[in-house]
């Protein structure tokens, strides 16, 4: 453990969640200082590794302002008021919606709570997906195989999970099928129970394809829906998605959106300028 008051967290007072433990899984554990030994059958004390952990993890997190550890063992925390917003609302909602420009950190801190949600064991699965729009080059003249061609729409999210896990860690869970991240299109037909989901770019989603997703949310299961209404890439005829369901649910409850904006930007500071240039080059040009 990595401290007394950790510890105390994940042992209880006096011992009883270890108590606990002993008599549910059949084994015997034993508390020396910050840490501890299990004996055992090897599926008992397996088990009840699994669950120590799950506690350890769930101490870790109890403070808002340290969510969660990266896989070098930096701690991130919310920058600002309106990121403490959008992670309480994902704590406490089934369905959340944020929507707001690039580097506001929507997307990363969703994989951040369904992380934390995997971890405390709130839920079995984390499913991320984002709609494979064909902006320029069309797919079917892109070089590779299926997967080969619509892993660069993903790559965003590998990228999120290899900060917060690591890439070996994160490949060991995807290939045991714990986190799934595939394009929007394979959503279809499935019912989504025990998971996290969520669904970056959603600006990109048709009415339709918003629908659809919306409509896989099982039994135990959150969902969090990002994107940014500035950057549509449909053709002009079709509707967003993102765009529809602000007025469709917004009378919901259990849902709540998160609005962020330029003041919001995390990244360099040098974004937040080139963000407010186009801005105001838009508006001067639609005016």
């Amino acid at each position: 453990m990595a401290g007394s008051r950790e510890a105390l967290a994940v042992f209880g007072e006096y011992d009883k969640n270890l108590k606990k433990l002993e008599k549910k899984n059949n084994v015997k554990i034993y508390a020396r200082g910050n840490s501890a030994t299990v004996e055992g059958s090897k599926e008992n004390v397996e088990k009840t590794v699994s669950e120590l952990e799950k506690l350890r993890f769930s101490a870790e997190d109890s403070d808002m302002e340290k969510v969660i550890s990266t896989a070098t063992g930096k701690k991130i925390k919310p920058l600002g008021s309106k990121q403490k917003e959008y992670l309480k609302a994902m704590q406490e909602r089934d369905l959340v919606v944020a929507i707001g420009p690039a580097g506001t950190g929507k997307t990363f801190l969703a994989c951040v709570n369904a992380v934390k949600s995997l971890r405390t064991g709130e839920v079995d699965r984390i499913v991320l997906t984002r709609p494979v729009v064909e902006t320029g080059e069309k797919l079917g003249f892109l070089p590779g195989d299926l997967q080969e061609k619509i892993d660069p729409y993903l790559r965003p999210l590998y990228d999120a999970f290899y900060t917060i896990m690591g890439p070996s860690k994160f490949h060991k869970y995807a290939s045991d099928g714990i986190i799934e991240i595939v394009p929007l299109a394979y959503m279809r037909g499935r019912t989504l129970d025990d998971a996290m989901i969520v669904l970056d770019e959603a600006q990109n989603t048709s009415s339709g394809q918003m629908e659809m997703f919306l409509t896989r949310i099982g039994f135990n299961s959150r969902a969090v829906v990002t994107g940014d209404v500035t950057q549509i890439d449909l053709e002009k005829n079709r509707v967003s998605g993102l765009v529809e369901i602000q007025q469709i649910l917004r009378n919901l409850s259990d849902i709540e959106f998160v609005y962020f904006s330029q003041k919001d930007v995390v990244r360099h500071q040098l974004v937040k300028r080139i963000i407010d240039a186009y801005k105001k080059f838009k508006e001067t040009k639609n005016s």
